[in-house]
């Protein structure tokens, strides 16, 4: 919004000598974004001087008319200048700009030969000099106002000072002359008048004009005046044009002009109407769907039912708060006028406007927030300036609707602002800043506040709280950062997801995030059971996709999915993983009945509406295709197997902070792995995920490279991490032994490995499988495996004698439980 401070000191007593730096400054410290302040003096570069027309040479010949003039600069010498204009006359005051000066939007004034003469120099219009649209003729000045040679700029209007400021949504007040003076005044202590507090005639029985307004919510307050026999031909005076193109607005005609005008000035938008052009009396109310309405920019738009509208019985003559119509604007020739003023919902303009995309001044003012008390006296003073440039007759009678619902009363606790802000504010400071702004204090302990009318965004303690440390200063409050509390760090279900995800990442994976949407046919391409519970997934009312409605049950769909794309992309080895949510639906919960804002829900239908959330557990899951190893010169490489799938589950169990001890992995049959390269993982027995080769057909109904591999966690199911105790380190050297079994191929190598570890004793330190051999010599069903033992005891070096009888002890366990024999025994 760009407004004058000439303008601004109409109704605030600002100091004389205020610079636009401390004026920026003072808007700042109220919380008002400056975007910038502009001397309009320096908008004129170089000598802008009053002249007078010595000498008028009428030139013929030429398109156009053209005059020759000498004109009287204060030099020695007359200037020579070429004019096309006509609405002067010898010896009559001009504004000159001379050669060397350069006009608004870059045009510069030189010495040049034209129409056969030279001119040197311009005389200026008001709209080449930026003050108004007006390019009917050059600026006339009264005569006598200066000698020739004064600097023209503070008599043209060019000594003003234009303030660009951005007006936050929740301070619709500040959107006008009225709203920033009073911000002013705050600043600067100073006196302030408000011009929305100026004498208005009060709304009469019989209306000048038959008015019904059928929806009071949308339109609380509908207020009119009417004015008959005005000069349609009478031009708005130079003052109003100068800061109608100041602020950015283009001047149409005096009454138009008039609504803009006061719009800018009270924050309070109107609607002329050509009182000849309208058919019967006017009526508001929402717009039927489907209705049609032709408004000013010439687009006819379809309405939708939330809209408001104004008709009379000719149909829809204006979105109401947005735009008018065609068919009931004021034109050229208009004579007798209707002025409307009225209160609109600010939700209700704010949709309108965007559905419509018509963001008016009027609009960005409505869905802001417009004091309910301007219209009678906008339409006052809309009459009276009216009156005195156009003539005309005002009807005595006043149009006055009135619904408007008080201001609801606030409590606040006056040590709210003190601990909030953390700067001490006596309750006597809080009422008295709070009266400053127009609110009215009542009571102690709380405070009973009720806002001002022009203040709608205060509706709740904080509001005022925000109001208290605006007004008292935000350079008073302390820029100190606030300790940060202990024990409000990550949760441990936070740092576990973190640990277990960098663990991935080191080990050569990389992480993906994607949607949580699925299609229902991904359950038959993962070959689920009918009775499978992962196929009861929650089903979005609003989907983004209509191919993608449920939510996910299991991380693989959406993985694969991303997996599926990076081999579109080029990419052929690829290891992915993804932490996130599955949404398991709870199918007998029943929805609680509808519940309404009024109010806080009751227990019971607060339980009920929670029991219907999805459990939404935190899962694991990682993919592997193409070479886990890549292949080159250093050899040939190796494709990602069942076995990487597994360690991958191994690493994540690990960093999750369990012991290795406590974690067994078995052979399983789960969909969508392949029922031969399946494992189960198990955490103290407990079955926590699968981990292995996808089934041959789901990798074919998802069009996969053959042996892709994957695995899936549930995070929330792993047991909490033990407290690990410090072991002493010990210095002795370790007796490192290896051995060999044959057992029978069915049988899992992680069970002979539990074997070995519970028949060797406290002396075994570690225990690693580095080989797995089947040959034909070994036996029909059978295969060999190999383990690397490393024993070591804490106090001493152990014999050749202890460490054999260890190993015996653990390969016995091995034969006892599984049969097994020590290969080349």
């Amino acid at each position: 919004m760009k407004v004058s401070l000439s303008w601004l000191r109409e109704y605030v007593d600002l100091p004389a000598s205020l610079s636009a730096a401390e004026l920026e400054k003072a808007l700042i410290g109220l919380g008002i974004e400056v975007e910038s302040v502009v001397d309009q003096a320096a908008t004129v570069s170089g000598d802008l001087v009053v002249g007078r027309v010595l000498e008028i040479e009428e030139l013929t010949g030429f398109k156009k008319p053209i005059r020759f003039n000498l004109v009287d600069v204060g030099n020695p010498e007359p200037q020579e200048i070429i004019c096309g204009a006509r609405n002067y006359a010898v010896g009559d005051l001009v504004a000159v700009i001379l050669p060397g000066g350069e006009l608004p939007g870059g045009f510069k004034i030189g010495a040049r030969k034209t129409y056969g003469k030279t001119s040197a120099g311009m005389i200026c219009s008001a709209a080449e000099l930026g003050l108004s649209g007006d390019h009917s003729g050059i600026i006339v000045l009264p005569p006598g106002v200066a000698e020739p040679g004064t600097d023209a700029r503070p008599i043209v209007g060019l000594d003003d000072v234009l303030v660009d400021v951005e007006i936050t949504p929740d301070r619709g007040y500040e959107m006008s002359i009225r709203g920033l003076a009073r911000e002013l005044s705050y600043a600067f202590d100073s006196a302030y008048r408000d011009p929305g507090g100026l004498p208005f005639a009060a709304g009469t029985a019989e209306p000048p004009y038959p008015v019904t307004v059928e929806d009071t919510v949308g339109c609380d307050r509908f207020a009119a005046r009417v004015v008959r026999g005005i000069d349609p031909n009478a031009p708005s005076p130079e003052w109003m044009q100068r800061r109608l193109v100041a602020a950015g607005i283009r001047t149409i005609s005096l009454p138009v002009d008039i609504t803009n005008y006061l719009m800018l000035e009270t924050g309070q938008p109107m609607h002329v109407f050509d009182l000849d052009r309208l058919r019967g009396g006017l009526v508001v109310r929402r717009a039927h769907h489907g209705e049609k309405l032709t408004t000013l920019d010439g687009v006819t738009r379809v309405l939708d039912a939330e809209d408001m509208v104004i008709l009379d019985d000719s149909g829809p003559v204006s979105l109401a708060a947005v735009m008018g119509g065609e068919t009931s604007e004021w034109h050229q020739g208009t004579v007798n006028v209707l002025l409307e003023a009225a209160h609109w919902d600010p939700v209700m303009v704010g949709r309108t406007a965007r559905r419509h995309r018509l963001f008016s001044e009027a609009a960005k003012r409505w869905e802001r927030g417009v004091d309910s008390r301007l219209p009678l006296v906008a339409l006052e003073r809309a009459v009276a300036i009216l009156t005195e440039y156009a003539g005309g007759t005002v009807d005595e009678r006043v149009l006055d609707l009135d619904h408007v619902q008080p201001p609801a009363p606030v409590r606040l606790d006056p040590a709210l602002p003190s601990r909030r802000i953390g700067v001490p504010y006596p309750a006597e400071r809080v009422v008295e800043l709070l009266t400053r702004i127009g609110c009215t204090v009542e009571g102690a302990d709380p405070l009973v506040v009720t806002p001002p009318s022009w203040r709608p965004d205060l509706l709740a303690p904080a509001d005022l709280v925000e109001e208290v440390a605006r007004l008292g200063g935000y350079d008073a409050i302390p820029s100190i950062l606030p300790l940060a509390p202990g024990g409000r760090g990550l949760t441990p279900a936070q740092r576990r997801r973190r640990s277990v995800g960098r663990a991935l990442a080191e080990a050569g994976c990389v992480e993906v995030l994607s949607y949580p949407f699925v299609s229902p046919s991904v359950h038959d391409a993962f070959g689920l059971a009918p009775d499978d519970p992962r196929r009861s997934a929650a089903r979005l009312t609003n989907p983004l996709s209509e191919e993608e409605p449920q939510l996910r049950t299991s991380l693989l769909p959406t993985l694969l999915g991303a997996l599926k794309r990076n081999l579109g992309r080029g990419h052929r080895d690829l290891a992915l993983y993804e932490i996130g949510t599955v949404f398991r639906p709870h199918l007998s919960a029943v929805a609680p009945p509808e519940m309404g804002v009024e109010h806080r829900p009751s227990d019971a239908d607060w339980a009920a509406a929670n029991d219907i959330v999805p459990e939404q557990p935190w899962h694991l899951a990682v993919v592997f295709a193409g070479a886990i190893e890549p292949a080159g010169w250093w050899g040939a490489g190796r494709p990602a197997g069942w076995a990487d799938a597994v360690e991958a589950a191994r690493i994540a169990v690990s960093a999750a902070g369990l012991p290795a001890d406590r974690v067994r992995v078995e052979s399983a049959e789960y969909a969508p792995w392949h029922p031969g390269r399946c494992a189960a993982v198990l955490v103290d027995d407990v079955t926590v995920g699968y981990a292995g080769e996808l089934h041959p057909a789901v990798v074919s109904a998802l069009e996969l490279p053959r042996r892709t591999c994957a695995v899936e966690l549930d995070l929330d199911a792993l047991p909490p991490a033990p407290v690990v105790q410090s072991v002493r380190l010990a210095t002795f050297p370790p007796a490192l032994i290896d051995v060999a079994l044959i057992v029978d191929a069915n049988v899992p190598a992680a069970q002979v490995q539990d074997s070995l570890v519970a028949g060797a004793g406290d002396l075994l330190e570690t225990v690693h499988l580095f080989d797995v051999y089947t040959d034909a010599q070994l036996g029909q069903g059978k295969r060999s495996l190999a383990y690397k033992l490393t024993f070591r005891a804490p106090d001493r070096t152990l014999t050749v004698e202890e460490a054999v009888a260890a190993r015996d002890a653990a390969v016995a366990a091995a034969a006892s439980r599984h049969g097994a024999v020590l290969r080349g025994a």
